[in-house]
């Protein structure tokens, strides 16, 4: 695949790009972009237009609909391989910057753990698959129930989720006084892992890892669950739903993002020369024909 001249820019996470969260503060300007919207931008609209509709969309009620259809596991059955070959025709419409295929990205975010934890196997497929959960765009979703950051239904939308209070203001679940305090439905300490966070392919992919029984250990099914929970992890966010253990799910999260964040490049790997190494790791954790 060429890269194009005018894609060698920063491929950064799209949501990092145009969230606030102080955790960011001191990065290279270059690599992020501005958190103003221009309505000029015809790629900064399809941001906004995806995040806008998934806050408008995804109230309580319907995010419990959509897990209860998913998670009967009866939409499809796919290998590993065979799933990640599926984004090679997946691109992101929350990536403000390019436009290339999410299984790059795979590639990228799996090798560069692979050359700081050579030892770690199965870090290095977590890098290989996080995003895996995105197939569910293939079976009619679209991206607003797939892409983009998560966070807590049920209660009070969290200051650093991106975009803000503007983009919940027709979102019915804002004016429900069930749902719309600090603790809404759950409890002080409840646990993050107790939270019903939006539908979209962390927790799908979680779920389905789970279903069918793979030896990846917890910390890295942390990882995957969590990795686009920004506004907890990154924003500072709901830390009073946080139990004791709770800190190792975030210490876990934060060690696998500085990859998904980072590791992004217009260098594009050697896909077909990569596949025998991971096929063997994909054989040890995650082996046959997974139900979706």
């Amino acid at each position: 695949m060429k890269v194009k001249e005018s894609e060698k820019a920063s491929l950064l996470d799209p949501s990092v790009l145009l969230r606030p969260e102080a955790v960011y503060n001191g990065k290279p300007i270059e690599a992020f972009r501005s958190y103003e919207f221009d309505e000029n931008d015809a790629i900064q609209q399809r941001v906004r237009r995806t995040y806008y509709n998934m806050h408008t969309e995804q109230t309580y009620e319907l995010v419990k609909a959509k897990m209860a259809e998913w998670l009967k596991f009866n939409h499809f059955k796919a290998t590993v391989k065979e799933a990640l070959i599926k984004l090679n025709d997946f691109v992101d419409e929350s990536d403000p910057d390019i436009d290339l295929p999410n299984i790059v990205h795979a590639f990228q975010t799996a090798e560069q753990i692979r050359r700081d934890h050579p030892d770690n196997d199965w870090f290095q497929l977590v890098g290989l698959i996080h995003d895996m959960g995105k197939v569910m765009v293939f079976y009619g979703e679209p991206q607003w129930w797939v892409t983009g950051d998560t966070f807590p239904m049920g209660c009070k939308w969290g200051p650093s989720i991106v975009y803000g209070d503007d983009s919940f203001k027709n979102n019915p679940d804002t004016y429900n006084p069930k749902y719309n305090t600090k603790y809404g439905i759950y409890k002080p300490n409840c646990g993050i892992e107790e939270l019903t966070l939006s539908w979209g392919h962390d927790e799908y992919l979680y779920r389905v890892l789970k279903h069918n029984k793979t030896r990846i250990p917890q910390e890295g099914l942390w990882m995957i669950r969590y990795h686009s929970f920004y506004p907890w992890h990154a924003g500072g966010d709901y830390s009073y739903f946080m139990k004791e253990g709770d800190e190792k799910i975030k210490e876990a999260v934060l060690k696998f993002n500085q990859y998904d964040l980072y590791t992004k490049s217009a260098e594009v790997p050697d896909i077909e020369a990569l596949w025998p190494y991971y096929e063997k790791l994909i054989e040890k954790y995650l082996p046959g024909e997974l139900e979706w």
